[in-house]
């Protein structure tokens, strides 16, 4: 077990980077800063730490057994890589943007944390022997440092990809209110169903006349947050540049607030399930109607929205100050 001692070693210090690259500050020192290089370091940085994760693997598949002196060079080679890795992460100064920022550190850190799996799982194994884990290990290091090339170039790119998850989020959740309410009466008439008596005994779950009053303005609050974030994708990949200082720290607060609806989406449509509370329906609503008004707000002042752009703006603000006061009639009296 001697010849793993390197190996053990090598954990040690994945870790160390691991825990650096997920604490890290960036490096504002390389001046000047050239995009197109920092991309192309990166890039073979990971090419090599895939090459790196083959040789590990390979050498400790198969007879004979890998010397100490072998697996010193081996864990050294992977060292080298994944500090390799880090360093180059650590060029992107923060004013490149902090949304470009954290999809390179996430990129990252799954690399140091899948060799860091791969390392676990050799040192588990029976000597001499390719287990199914080690394969699985290994291909997940290789799909790890195959996402360089997916990645965003700069921060409008970013900012584009992280607004079009939260939209793909809040669509799921809207379709899911919709599923619901298109059911009838009881969203869980399916699993609600009372063998013997053959009907719910119990009206907490479903929801009453009144209660779907409010779900309808609910909804067009719901829908007024996919709409927002349609809206909002839209004019960032038609008119967002990442070319000056201004321009970046703008993405990255439309970024930032837009990163809250899909949470606040959540948040309400969890609360519009019977038995339903509806003062906390009307909370919750107020909320993301807050969040909604503030995405406006933000994009209406930014590089992204032209004059010919400001009428959805206005439109969309109208609408979740329409549904937001139906809200506040209907739950009137539970305060």
């Amino acid at each position: 077990m001697e010849a793993r001692e390197p190996l053990r070693e090598l954990r040690g210090a994945l870790r160390a980077v691991l825990a650096r690259v997920r604490e890290g500050e960036p490096g504002e020192g390389r001046e000047p800063f050239e995009l197109p290089r920092f991309w192309a370091a990166l890039g073979q940085t990971f090419k090599v730490t895939s090459q790196e994760a083959t040789k590990l693997s390979l050498a400790f598949s198969r007879p004979p057994l890998t010397s100490a002196e072998d697996c010193q060079k081996l864990s050294e080679d992977v060292q080298n890589a994944i500090l390799a890795v880090a360093t180059v992460y650590y060029w992107l100064p923060k004013g490149q943007g902090t949304t470009l920022r954290k999809m390179v550190r996430d990129a990252t850190t799954e690399v140091v944390e899948g060799m860091i799996q791969l390392t676990e799982t050799i040192l588990s194994a029976p000597l001499e022997s390719l287990s199914q884990e080690q394969l699985i290990s290994t291909g997940g290091v290789w799909e790890a440092c195959e996402q360089v090339s997916n990645l965003p170039r700069d921060n409008q790119a970013a900012v584009a990809s992280a607004l079009a998850a939260c939209l793909g989020v809040v669509k799921d959740a809207l379709e899911e209110m919709e599923h619901a309410l298109v059911e009838g009466q009881d969203p869980y008439s399916d699993i609600m169903e009372d063998e013997e008596l053959g009907f719910r005994g119990n009206r907490d779950t479903y929801w009453s006349e009144a209660d779907r009053k409010l779900l309808s303005s609910c909804m067009g609050l719901m829908k007024a947050s996919k709409a927002c974030l349609k809206k909002v994708l839209g004019v960032v990949k038609a008119y967002g540049k990442a070319d000056s200082p201004e321009q970046i720290a703008q993405l990255d607060d439309l970024a930032d607030i837009a990163n809250e609806i899909s949470p606040s989406v959540d948040e309400l449509a969890l609360s519009m399930y019977p038995p339903m509370n509806q003062l906390a329906v009307r909370l919750n609503a107020a909320k993301l109607a807050s969040v909604l008004k503030k995405v406006l707000e933000i994009t209406k002042t930014s590089h992204v929205c032209p004059p010919s752009e400001e009428g959805w703006v206005q439109f969309l603000t109208g609408a979740v100050d329409h549904n937001m006061n139906k809200i506040k009639n209907f739950t009137q009296g539970q305060l």
